[in-house]
């Protein structure tokens, strides 16, 4: 179990994460002092944790569409309250990022899904690059 003392807010999963339909609530662990890099944490079981970071400072570029059945899902209709995280794979040789399936989190209400943008274009495995 997470530390609730550590005050970390608990993101729920509005619909699973595909292949984890038991973990429903997270929470985001800082790893590095820019506030680049975060470890989705699963509060049913800590070690289960996925690699994510904001996409911005990666790829300025990057402006999903989100449809409107992802408002519904968060109940939130402002697209400015949204948090877009990019899941990472990270590798000896490269780091990617999943810029076709991310992670949206209404900010008010830390209810989150992940949105699977088939036919956007947007790659499984964007090779990232420090845009600063």
């Amino acid at each position: 179990m997470i530390d609730p003392s550590l005050g970390l807010p608990t993101i729920h999963m509005a619909v699973p994460m595909p292949g984890f339909p038991a973990h429903r609530d997270f929470v985001l662990v800082r790893l590095n002092e820019d506030g680049l890099l975060y470890a989705f944490t699963s509060i049913q079981d800590p070690d289960l944790r996925f690699l994510v970071a904001p996409p911005e400072p990666f790829f300025p570029d990057y402006a999903p569409e989100i449809e409107q059945d992802v408002f519904q899902a968060l109940n939130t209709k402002d697209p400015d309250r949204l948090l877009l995280m990019a899941v990472i794979t990270a590798g000896t040789d490269e780091t990617t990022a999943n810029l076709m399936a991310p992670i949206v989190v209404d900010r008010d209400t830390m209810r989150a899904v992940q949105v699977v943008l088939s036919g956007s274009g947007y790659p499984v495995r964007a090779i990232m690059h420090r845009a600063y």
